[in-house]
């Protein structure tokens, strides 16, 4: 279960809290229940957010020479950081993604996905398969990113290769090979990183000018390009995915009886890219009448506990607006609250109001497939092709 836990988040089995073997021996509590997973999300006291970067296959020496050789580090920033020093690294973040900046870049972003929009109907139209993944969504969230926050100067699929290959090797389940490979890959990147961090402009040289160390100037970055768009692409390619299974959906979106902004908010209820997060127990406590020993490891199944029935009125349907479907925990809760949300909103906003039109009439000629992974959903396409005889 742990590493396809999109699986069952509607095994009603599940009890509240439950103990969970992984791959390596270790045991973990899979917390399922909304009320217990918000309640450990917003007490940083007593569950700790120190473990949430950490490597779920432990690495072997091979591995951790080869990380090392570049220097890689990644002291507490963002997401595990329970020290004094995270408000003002939040704040300085924050800022780089303001409301109001990120505003600004709607409607360049609209533009840019209504131009691909267009040529991907063509090609529809055409009777040519189109990948909504790999030409659509897949870029998106890192040009965005680009525009409010310097970034350094690589080429977008190089990005993109160094998310992915941090995402499968902290989270995902592997052979020591495989670990060697990625260490290579994610090491060779965060020397980029780390040579930007050095004299970088925008929110690097925001944070350096706040007395931060290199160190943390380059996990603020490495977490942003892993965090800060490699999660909204994934988002956005598994709403299209479920979009073109909802034409009841689709069409009160054409009449404007379905708003976006709803539709934006029940995908990120039912198909959250970030299925579970991690907290480690600071004492010994109890939850849910389940004793929690210090040191526990807890995994907080955020997908199950947004098709809670004791928040959601129908929550395993996909039903816009409904009760319960904007206190979903997908961007998480308390202080470690995903400083992005709003951004990752309006991009999934720009692209279901410009792009859904394209599912009407079409096949789905290739589903995503996600790897295993404790935590994130990594699709790898989503190709679909106009039905014969269908108009776009």
């Amino acid at each position: 279960m742990l590493f396809r836990s999109w699986a069952q988040v509607a095994d009603p089995a599940w009890p509240d809290v439950a103990r969970v073997p992984d791959h390596v021996g270790g045991t973990h509590l899979v917390i399922t229940r909304y009320a217990l997973v918000r309640q450990v999300l917003t007490d940083p006291a007593t569950y700790r957010p120190d473990n949430a970067l950490d490597a779920v296959t432990p690495m072997p020496m091979t591995a951790l020479r080869v990380l090392a050789g570049h220097r890689f580090r990644l002291p507490p920033t963002l997401a595990n950081n329970s020290g004094a020093s995270h408000p003002q690294i939040r704040a300085i973040v924050a800022d780089a993604l303001h409301p109001a900046r990120v505003a600004a870049q709607r409607p360049w972003l609209t533009a840019l996905v209504r131009d691909r929009v267009a040529r991907l109907g063509a090609r529809l139209d055409a009777g040519e398969p189109v990948d909504l993944y790999a030409d659509l969504a897949a870029d998106l969230p890192l040009l965005v990113l680009a525009r409010l926050v310097e970034l350094p100067d690589a080429p977008v699929g190089a990005v993109k290769e160094f998310a992915r290959a941090a995402l499968e090797l902290f989270w995902a389940p592997l052979d020591a090979d495989r670990q060697l490979a990625l260490a290579a890959e994610v090491g060779r990147f965060h020397r980029i990183l780390r040579d930007f961090a050095a004299t970088g402009g925008g929110l690097a040289a925001e944070l350096r000018a706040a007395g931060h160390t290199p160190d943390v100037v380059v996990g603020a970055l490495f977490f942003l390009l892993v965090a800060g768009q490699e999660t909204t692409s994934q988002f956005l390619t598994l709403l299209l995915h479920r979009l073109a299974g909802e034409p009841a959906v689709r069409a009160g979106l054409r009449t404007g009886e379905v708003a976006v902004a709803d539709v934006v908010e029940e995908g990120l209820r039912l198909e959250p890219p970030i299925v579970t997060w991690r907290r480690v127990a600071a004492t010994d406590t109890t939850l849910g009448g389940t004793p929690v020993p210090a040191g526990s490891s807890l995994v907080l199944w955020l997908g199950r506990a947004g098709r809670d029935p004791a928040v959601v009125e129908s929550p395993d349907e996909f039903r816009p607006g409904q009760r319960g479907s904007r206190r979903h925990l997908a961007f998480g809760a308390g202080a470690h609250r995903c400083v992005g949300d709003v951004l990752a909103r309006m991009e999934a906003a720009v692209v279901v109001a410009e792009a859904a039109p394209l599912l009407d009439g079409v096949t789905v000629v290739r589903p995503p497939w996600y790897p295993d992974n404790l935590t994130f959903r990594m699709p790898d396409a989503f190709v679909v092709q106009r039905s014969s005889g269908t108009p776009g």
